[in-house]
């Protein structure tokens, strides 16, 4: 497969993935970036094989074979009316809240699909929703980790939605991080005790058959100090908190 990958767009999520797809079997891909982003751009041309930077947003279009768009949603709708796409190739659009009516009324293109990369991608350990599974996408985020095929609207949306988790992850990492330097640790032993706690939670998660409901329990000792808090934590409004983020997210990614 030499077929080449145009990027519209060379951000934190583009240079993940293109950093991701040197590094796997679609390594030898021709890559060909927008000059927005100046430094970024030239940085990937520098230091990857195949990487180069085209003059224009409209001279990717015209050399690129498969397009990615990753331009910020507010942007979009200036960005792409002012350009001229080829009906007959395939567009993979990384643009949060932007539906497929919006996208194919501006663009015009009939094979079109959305994903949600993560910065993951670039370790190749990413699992990455593809609405609807077009094969050119599932190819290439299947080199990046896991392709998981989309098939409905709602569904795409719901993984988008938990998508918007990332930060709050760290913040409540930190929270306890901050408190933990307030009973005495430094932040440096708190951070690390912390972090390999929920690393390696993470990887039971990946790893067990359990409901998360039986992997709670099994974590939590009767009357323990686990058990107590999860207890604290929702008497308190914690998980209504977290389920009112989510459905405000979810209106939002819904556009």
């Amino acid at each position: 497969m030499t077929e080449t990958i145009g990027f519209i767009g060379t951000g934190t999520i583009t240079a993940a993935i293109v950093r991701g797809l040197k590094a796997s079997a679609q390594g030898q891909r021709p890559v060909l970036l927008s000059p927005r982003s100046a430094q970024l751009s030239a940085e990937l041309a520098a230091g990857l094989p195949g990487v180069s930077v085209a003059s224009s947003n409209q001279d990717v279009l015209d050399r690129a074979d498969l397009v990615v768009l990753a331009v910020r949603p507010q942007v979009a709708e200036a960005v792409l009316t002012d350009l001229r796409f080829a009906p007959e190739k395939p567009v993979i659009s990384l643009i949060a809240g932007l539906d497929h009516d919006r996208l194919r009324a501006w663009t015009g293109v009939a094979r079109l699909c959305r994903a949600i990369p993560l910065p993951f991608v670039e370790s190749r350990n990413d699992a990455v929703p593809v609405f609807p599974p077009l094969p050119e996408a599932m190819q290439i985020f299947g080199a990046l980790g896991q392709a998981m095929p989309v098939h409905d609207r709602a569904a795409f949306d719901a993984y988008a939605t938990l998508s918007a988790l990332m930060g709050s992850y760290f913040g409540i990492v930190e929270v306890a991080q901050d408190w933990g330097k307030a009973q005495g640790l430094t932040e440096a032993e708190a951070r690390a005790y912390l972090g390999r706690m929920f690393a390696n939670l993470g990887t039971v998660l990946q790893g067990s058959g359990l409901s998360l409901a039986d992997l709670r329990h099994e974590h939590s000792t009767a009357g323990g100090l686990n058990e107590q808090a999860f207890a604290e934590f929702t008497k308190a409004g914690g998980t209504a908190a977290l389920t009112a983020a989510l459905n405000s997210v979810l209106r939002r990614a819904q556009g």
